[in-house]
């Protein structure tokens, strides 16, 4: 690692240490507007389409990090710090239950919504229709990564974790609600 890669994590650590949330919710929105950027480039779109990459930086800056912030500050108290293989079983168990459906279901809001501006009307039916799949995908990849995060990641990396896992789900989820998006048009 250059010397200069060394320096900017040593100031990023120390920032998470200073700010957390600061720190942890410019990360997750920085991540998210990456993860659109990319969803937009894949899925063929020629020119970036600004409004909604920072509509994306929003989410991940205001919901995204600030959550995962206090989920595992939450998670640390309730299972008093133990990463033991029954504990994180636990833990995958409590995430997969709680935040895993409440994020998908706040990111389908919030994309049919905010981003794409359709009617509540709509959005409501495209949940209701898609819902079930967007969770079962999630289910198939996200314990997985809840247990290499909770078993492995120091507490105060986690989040930045996440992110970067939540960066390709970001792309799956993205290009999932804009297929439904071109099919109903």
């Amino acid at each position: 690692m250059s010397d200069v890669a060394k320096e900017a994590w040593r100031k990023y650590l120390i920032q998470l240490q200073v700010n957390p949330l600061r720190t942890k919710a410019l990360t997750s929105g920085v991540i998210a507007g990456l993860g659109d950027a990319l969803a937009q480039k894949i899925s063929g779109i020629k020119k970036l389409q600004l409004r909604r990459l920072l509509l994306f930086s929003l989410f991940g800056f205001a919901y995204g990090g600030p959550f995962g912030h206090y989920l595992h500050k939450l998670m640390s108290v309730i299972f008093k710090g133990k990463n033991d293989s029954k504990t994180v079983a636990k833990m995958v168990l409590f995430e997969q239950l709680t935040s895993s459906p409440l994020n998908n279901l706040l990111f389908m809001l919030y994309y049919g919504l905010v981003i794409e501006g359709i009617p509540w009307v709509f959005v409501k039916d495209k949940i209701k229709k898609d819902f079930t799949s967007v969770q079962v995908a999630a289910w198939k990849v996200g314990p997985m990564v809840a247990w290499v995060n909770n078993q492995f990641v120091p507490l105060q990396l986690r989040v930045i974790f996440q992110c970067f896992v939540g960066l390709c789900w970001t792309i799956f989820l993205n290009l999932k609600a804009r297929s439904a998006v071109i099919k109903d048009s």
